[in-house]
């Protein structure tokens, strides 16, 4: 099984909001400050959430908005 989160920005603190509803019922919301910070977070939150079950073959992010980077 591949696990596909919802990226949006969030505009109240600036970071990233990750988010996948389990047709089940249920299902996984995160976030994080940063990408890096929201890649750590996901990993937790889907080890957490498929605990003692199989884990997903993939897990990806998809961005409803490209995120921009700070270069200067």
């Amino acid at each position: 099984m591949e696990l596909v989160l919802t990226v949006t920005p969030c505009a109240e603190t600036g970071g990233f909001v990750a988010r996948w509803d389990d047709p089940a019922g249920g299902g996984i919301c995160t976030q994080g400050d940063t990408l890096a910070d929201l890649q750590t977070m996901v990993t937790d939150a889907v080890r957490g959430y498929f605990a003692g079950e199989a884990l997903p073959s993939a897990v990806r992010l998809h961005f409803v908005q490209d995120p921009v980077l700070a270069v200067a």
